[in-house]
């Protein structure tokens, strides 16, 4: 029997993916989105559109009668646009997502929290599923709020409920409408890309992500945790590989670590009268290299080798400039 899945977020960069590759291998797919939506992601696509706010639990009781898979990707994501939405959506969106749930018999959640619930390394270490947020609240508050909003969810899901984590790293790839970790290619295209500070991240195409997400729904352990990842970078070569794809000078300029501090207070001080590419949270974790081990996730998910950065910045790039975004 074909199984009927619910997306939450699913107009945003994840969840919009997800509906299309839940639609291509037979689901049924309800998409639940708020009024105000923009439903661009989603055209062309044959599931049911529903209406729906996480914020609002009477809303959800009837997306979710009959479910039996949800996908809860929504997510205040841009959290250096909207950082007063951030926590709210995450914890109290997620306590509404899993009590319905539950009440509605779901068979089994898989929550996209984010690889910034891990917090940070200590130099030389490579995070894994056992790592817990370890920074003050407000020096990160996306990364606190989706710690807590996993520790709800996972309070939630031991009295009668199916729960699978997936931590993402940056996704990257073609179809970031919202201009989420693709705000990096876009500032690249834009000149921003002539600088860097020690330091790197991991990055994952969004295919990659979404096959995570069909995997974990399948064969992942109830309570346990993936981090999705790709290629642990230093910033130095992303931004390399980033500026070729754009056609702009490579980084030539390096932000010795001593500055960081003195950056971040003047961005905050001009962020309200100056439109900047990154804020102060953001300069200041760059610093540190957010490597990952994803071992757990694939070879308990079956998962294949992920696609390179190089592919995923390329695609996005392509895709922007196909919409007229660039």
């Amino acid at each position: 029997m074909t199984k009927t899945a619910l997306v939450t977020g699913s107009t945003g960069f994840i969840g919009s993916a997800l509906c299309r590759a839940l639609v291509t291998h037979g689901y049924t797919v309800r998409a639940l989105h708020r009024k105000t939506s923009s439903l661009t992601a989603l055209e062309g696509l044959p599931l049911e559109r529903v209406v729906g706010d996480i914020l609002e639990p009477e809303t959800l009781r009837s997306a979710f009668e009959g479910v039996d898979w949800v996908f809860h990707t929504a997510a205040q994501s841009d959290y250096w646009r909207y950082p007063e939405l951030v926590l709210r959506t995450a914890i109290e969106g997620t306590r509404n997502v899993m009590l319905t749930a539950r009440e509605a018999q779901v068979e089994r959640v898989m929550l996209t929290s984010s690889s910034a619930a891990l917090g940070v390394p200590t130099r030389g270490e490579l995070l894994n599923e056992d790592h817990k947020f370890n920074l003050p609240p407000n020096q990160f508050t996306y990364g606190y709020s989706k710690y807590q909003a996993e520790i709800e969810a996972l309070k939630i899901a031991e009295r009668g409920l199916e729960l699978v984590i997936l931590n993402p790293s940056i996704v990257l790839g073609p179809g970031d409408l919202n201009r989420i970790s693709g705000t990096m290619v876009i500032e690249a295209a834009k000149g921003w890309g002539f600088f860097w500070i020690d330091g790197g991240d991991n990055y994952i195409h969004v295919t990659d992500v979404v096959t995570g997400h069909l995997s974990a729904a399948r064969h992942g352990r109830s309570g346990e945790r993936y981090i999705l990842g790709g290629e642990n970078l230093p910033h130095r070569k992303a931004f390399t590989i980033l500026t070729e794809i754009v056609g702009r000078r490579r980084p030539w300029l390096k932000i010795p670590g001593w500055l960081i501090e003195p950056a971040a207070t003047i961005i905050n001080w001009v962020r309200p009268l100056v439109t900047l590419p990154f804020n102060s949270t953001q300069l200041r974790l760059s610093r540190h290299h957010l490597y990952y081990d994803t071992s757990k996730a694939q070879q308990e998910l079956d998962l294949p080798e992920p696609l390179p950065f190089r592919q995923a910045a390329q695609e996005a790039y392509d895709w922007y400039m196909e919409q007229g975004m660039l």
